[in-house]
């Protein structure tokens, strides 16, 4: 396991945006060879996001053969209702950059059958070989997704009911209006991102601080489902000072000696203008 410490929001957004474009790049997608990549919604990646978009302009990264997996989708909301999943990553990243829609994968909150919707979810992510890397956000109650406490750490994709934090927390979306505010979704299950070749959890402010603390300092425990990654064999958390608070100074110290070993990894920036 990482953890890498960064000043600030957007320096720690920078770092995983050049961690993702190093490790599309090394990959060396092609027609018959993409590279899958599971994303987050949410204002944490906001900044990774814009970072992306930045280096597709500027000819450094492409993502024509990228297919994009989603974590999750409220259900009952129309798909575009501008606080849809669906809206959030057209609007924020997809439409920016040269991803061919037909391979980015969000989970369909309106299907007939949402039981089915989920299988097929899960058959698409086996079908496109498994997920190469799983970027993800975490609640301030740790949860990943919407996995929230008490989820199975072994969870597959299906349908959860949000717990009333959630809600609480996503009404700011929706004017305020616990009314508004959709109470189910399809969401990955912990099972599911653990599955991916590798893992790497954003998590900046002091408001996520605590749920720093239980990911890394304590066991693993399924009221805090992000602390099924100590398990995982190549996780790496991106964190802010602000997010290291309730942390042991001797962890933050650490860490903070490993950043030569850890800035090897995203400096230099690779371009795709070299590899052509």
């Amino acid at each position: 396991m990482r953890l890498v410490i960064l000043d600030d929001y957007n320096l720690a957004s920078e770092w995983a945006a050049k961690y993702i474009c190093n490790c599309i790049i090394q990959f060396k997608p092609s027609q018959g060879r993409y590279f899958t990549l599971g994303l987050p919604t949410g204002s944490t990646p906001l900044g990774c996001y814009k970072k992306l978009i930045e280096y597709h302009k500027n000819g450094d990264l492409s993502f024509k053969y990228v297919k994009t997996f989603n974590m999750d989708e409220y259900v009952g909301l129309p798909r575009n209702h501008p606080e849809s999943y669906h809206s959030y990553m057209w609007n924020n990243f997809f439409k920016h950059i040269d991803i061919d829609p037909n391979n980015a994968h969000i989970l369909d909150g309106n299907a007939p059958d949402l039981q089915a919707e989920c299988d097929a979810f899960e058959k698409k992510i086996e079908e496109a070989g498994g997920i190469d890397l799983f970027v993800g956000g975490i609640g301030p109650d740790g949860h990943i997704a919407f996995n929230e406490p008490g989820s199975s750490l072994a969870s597959r994709t299906r349908l959860k009911t949000l717990a009333m934090d959630t809600i609480l927390a996503n009404a700011k979306y929706f004017d305020g209006d616990l009314s508004k505010v959709p109470t189910m979704a399809l969401t990955v299950g912990v099972g599911t991102v653990m599955d991916a070749r590798e893992v790497m959890i954003l998590i900046t402010g002091a408001h996520k601080a605590f749920a720093l603390y239980k990911a890394i300092e304590e066991g693993v425990n399924h009221m805090w489902t992000v602390s099924a990654f100590q398990q995982h064999p190549r996780t790496i958390f991106v964190c802010d000072e602000d997010a290291t608070l309730e942390l042991r100074v001797k962890t933050v110290k650490y860490f903070k000696g490993l950043m030569h070993v850890h800035n090897k990894l995203v400096d230099p920036l690779y371009s795709m203008k070299e590899e052509n």
